[in-house]
């Protein structure tokens, strides 16, 4: 067979490989819409080895697969057109702007039977989770199916690809391994606890520091389930907490945990929808009766005669009644302005967005504040109506126990706090027929139920009057009954 020579010849051009090309691929320029763009086509599909020659350098007279001349000029009128075309054109590209598409990892896992006795079929996988430093990594998981006897392995594999469905499907949330300690004292305190109130702070660290830490502390925070916490709590009842210390751990819980759901540290508060049962406290709230109030006024000196006489009478919280200032005062509608709150000296807003209220003021109440700014000199509207003698707010505590309960333990009546006298204002609106939206209104309650169960106290001589009301309206006139039997029965 003869060898081809494919060394081009002296004198010819090498144009012959460009034809072939351009005669391969005619259709190369073609259009299918019709036109302006068609009719560029046709043109650049007859000026195709003019374009192709000059991006090689040659200039000179070519000759097309047709066989007709074409002159340098023709080079030149091919450009417009090409640039014509190019106005539009762009660098390809993904619509994202990325220049390359990150696909999703589609795993199968890896079934083995494990075991000599009594075989298992095992599950392993890999999945990405969350390190301590917040950088994710790709560790081995595994997981017992069940029985090889129990199963067969086409179960075993429907049952393992129901596990891994949703890392397939781009469901799955990396999880953390961080445990429940180290995240309180890396993330939660340094992030939440400046923003909280000093009296949440208190409330939520007493929580946390006895019953949480205790149990949970060195727990993964991604291992702490609902049913876990559920035990958790149900032990804390079987252990004589109250409902609602047991209410006020589950509330802390679900504090901390809501913090890594917001972070992407969990999928899911594992702290809500848990039933903790009756809140009901297992001791009332102690309370005075109007009986009780008098000598206890007039046992105490001033200005806690004062504090004592506007707490029973408005229901105002004592953080609410210390912290309040002259510009919160209004003679002339006689209302308080309830803007402010002190607790140990920090003040504050008010406990939630109800406690932001207006409180009406009645005469006993308007008197005591006149004769307390009376007694200061230069009362300035920015001032505080309750001072000490440094001009700080006054402690709380060392009124109730250097003046309040002894002077109740002297008068033989229940030793009381401050909260108690918000359950007399609340059990007196109810004994005078208040409504209970009005009692919430002034108590400045979120929920109705706080104030109908906890609040709201039955006092015995309204009890008698209601039965001996009701034995009224039955029987107009009281019936003689004997105690002797006719016939057997009773008359």
């Amino acid at each position: 067979m003869p060898r081809l020579n494919t060394r081009p010849q002296e004198g010819k051009e090498e144009t012959t490989p460009i034809f072939s090309l351009f005669m391969k691929s005619p259709n190369c320029f073609r259009s299918p819409s019709p036109g302006y763009m068609s009719a560029l086509a046709k043109d650049a599909e007859n000026e195709f080895p003019v374009f192709a020659l000059e991006s090689i350098g040659d200039l000179r007279q070519l000759t097309s697969p047709s066989g007709y001349s074409q002159n340098v000029q023709m080079i030149t009128t091919m450009r417009a057109n090409l640039s014509k075309l190019l106005v539009d054109a762009r660098k390809s590209g993904r619509i994202n702007g990325k220049d390359r598409m990150v696909r999703r990892c589609f795993q199968t896992g890896c079934l083995i039977r494990k075991g000599k006795r009594r075989k298992t079929w095992v599950a392993r996988w890999r999945e990405i989770v969350i390190q301590l430093d917040g950088t994710p990594k790709r560790v081995l998981r595994a997981e017992v199916l069940g029985l090889v006897s129990d199963l067969s392995e086409r179960e075993a594999r429907n049952r393992m690809a129901g596990l891994l469905r949703p890392i397939n499907e781009g469901k799955y949330r990396p999880e953390a391994t961080i445990t429940f300690g180290q995240f309180l004292k890396e993330c939660w305190e340094p992030a939440v606890m400046p923003q909280l109130k000093p009296s949440s702070v208190r409330y939520y660290g007493l929580q946390i520091r006895c019953h949480l830490l205790p149990t949970f502390g060195t727990w993964r925070i991604r291992d702490i389930t609902k049913a876990e916490v559920q035990r958790f709590l149900a032990n804390k009842r079987k252990q004589g907490f109250s409902g609602s210390s047991v209410h006020g751990m589950r509330t802390a819980f679900g504090k901390v945990l809501q913090a890594a759901v917001d972070w992407s540290y969990l999928e899911q508060n594992s702290a809500r929808g848990i039933r903790l049962g009756d809140r009901t406290p297992t001791q009332e709230r102690a309370y005075l009766l109007p009986e009780q109030l008098s000598p206890l006024l007039n046992s105490l000196p001033e200005p806690c005669r004062k504090l004592v006489v506007i707490a029973t009478l408005t229901g105002l919280r004592i953080g609410e009644l210390l912290a309040l200032r002259w510009k919160h005062v209004d003679f002339v509608h006689d209302v308080l302005h309830v803007r402010e709150t002190v607790h140990e000296g920090k003040f504050g807003s008010p406990k939630t967005k109800s406690s932001r209220r207006d409180v009406p003021m009645s005469q006993p109440v308007r008197e005591a504040l006149m004769g307390q700014r009376s007694e200061q000199t230069g009362a300035d509207a920015e001032n505080l109506i309750f001072t000490s003698r440094n001009g700080t707010p006054m402690n709380p505590k060392n009124l109730l126990r250097r003046i309040l309960q002894p002077a109740c333990r002297k008068l033989n009546l229940p030793v009381i706090s401050w909260h108690s006298f918000r359950h007399t204002h609340a059990t007196l609106l109810g004994e005078v027929g208040e409504s209970l939206r009005t009692a919430q209104a002034i108590l400045g309650h979120s929920d109705l139920k706080t104030t109908l169960n906890i609040y709201t106290h039955a006092i015995p001589e309204s009890q008698k009057r209601a039965v001996e009301k009701v034995a009224g309206l039955v029987f107009p006139s009281v019936p003689e009954f004997s105690a002797g039997t006719e016939n057997g029965k009773l008359n």
